[in-house]
C-alpha cells in the first residue's frame, strides 16, 4: 500500500506546483527586462552622444538602502526646506549625465521648490553600449531596486510626499515606486514603462498617474496601454494616459535623435502635472 501511496502523493504535489507556477504572472518589470534580448528593442535605443553635466546645484549622494548597504543618487535640494520630493528613474543606460541634466531641468522648471533625486538602480554601473545596457537591465534585481527605493523614502523622511518619473525601464519603476509609497505618493509620470498588470498590487496605488506612451511601438503596445487603462478605470484611480504618434524611446533624455515635437508636448504635460500635484 505504501509503495503505491508515496508515488501517487509525489505526482499530486508535482502537478500542484506546476499549476501554481503556470498561473503566476511575471512581474511587470521582469516582463520588461525580457525585451532586452530583443534585437529590435536594442536597436530602438540609439547610443548616447558624449556629454558631461556640470551643475552648481546638483550633487552625487550616498544613502542607506533598506538592506543596509550603500545606495547612490543625484540630488538637487529645494531652495527652501521642503518635504516635497520627485524621484527620477533612469532609462536602461543607467544614471548617466543626460538623466542628471533632465533632473535639473525638472528642478528648474518647478522653480527649485521641490527636491529632485535621480536614483541609481545599477549601483554605479553606466552602460555605453547596447550590450551593456541589455546586461544591466536583465541583471537588475527587483529586491535590490526596492531596497534602494525604500532607502530613498527613509532619506526623505516620514513626512515626505513624492512624485515619480521615469522613462522606458525607469518608467515601470516610476509606477512601482508610487505603489510602494502608497499615501505618500501624489504624482506618478510613466514614459512608456511597463504597466502593472496585477490588479491586487495596483489597488495600493494612491497617486494620480500621467502616462506618456508611444503609439507606434510594439513592446508597450496600444493593447498593453488599453489593458492598463481598463484596470485603472475598474479601480477608480485618477489618471490621464496620452499616446503620441511616435516610436518607443521618443523622449528618452539620452536619445540623440529624439522626437522634438512629441517630446516638448509630453514635457509640457509633465511639468503642468507636477505643478498641479506637487506645488
Amino acid at each position: 500500500m505504501k509503495k503505491i501511496f508515496y508515488p501517487l502523493l509525489f505526482c499530486i504535489v508535482s502537478q500542484w506546483v506546476v499549476a501554481q507556477t503556470c498561473c503566476q504572472l511575471p512581474s511587470a518589470n521582469a516582463t520588461f527586462a525580457q525585451f532586452a534580448e530583443d534585437k529590435e528593442f536594442q536597436m530602438s535605443h540609439l547610443l548616447p552622444l558624449p556629454y558631461t553635466h556640470i551643475s552648481e546645484v546638483g550633487k552625487d549622494i550616498t544613502f542607506k538602502a533598506a538592506d543596509g548597504t550603500d545606495a547612490y543618487a543625484y540630488e538637487l535640494k529645494a531652495k527652501q526646506k521642503s518635504n516635497k520630493f520627485i524621484l527620477v528613474f533612469h532609462e536602461w543606460w543607467g544614471l548617466n549625465d543626460y538623466i542628471k541634466k533632465e533632473a535639473e531641468k525638472i528642478y528648474n522648471d518647478l522653480d527649485g521648490k521641490v527636491n529632485v533625486i535621480a536614483l541609481d538602480l545599477y549601483d554605479k554601473k553606466v552602460a555605453t553600449t547596447r550590450e551593456e545596457a541589455s546586461q544591466f537591465m536583465q541583471s537588475a534585481k527587483k529586491e535590490r531596486i526596492e531596497a534602494i527605493i525604500q532607502g530613498a523614502f527613509s532619506y526623505a523622511g516620514k513626512k515626505a510626499v513624492f512624485g515619480t518619473i521615469g522613462w522606458c525601464f525607469g518608467g515601470g519603476w516610476s509606477l512601482q515606486a508610487a505603489i510602494l509609497a502608497e499615501k505618500q505618493a501624489k504624482a506618478c509620470v510613466i514614459y512608456y514603462g511597463m504597466p502593472e498588470k496585477d490588479v491586487e498590487r495596483l489597488k495600493k496605488l494612491k497617486a494620480e498617474v500621467l502616462g506618456i506612451f508611444a503609439g507606434r511601438e510594439r513592446w508597450i503596445s496600444p493593447a498593453v496601454v488599453a489593458e492598463f487603462e481598463k484596470n485603472l478605470q475598474m479601480l477608480k484611480k485618477s489618471y490621464s494616459l496620452q499616446s503620441f504618434d511616435a516610436e518607443h524611446a521618443f523622449a528618452n533624455p539620452s536619445n540623440p535623435n529624439y522626437n522634438q515635437e512629441a517630446t516638448q508636448k509630453a514635457y509640457q504635460l509633465t511639468i503642468s502635472f507636477f505643478r498641479k500635484k506637487m506645488l
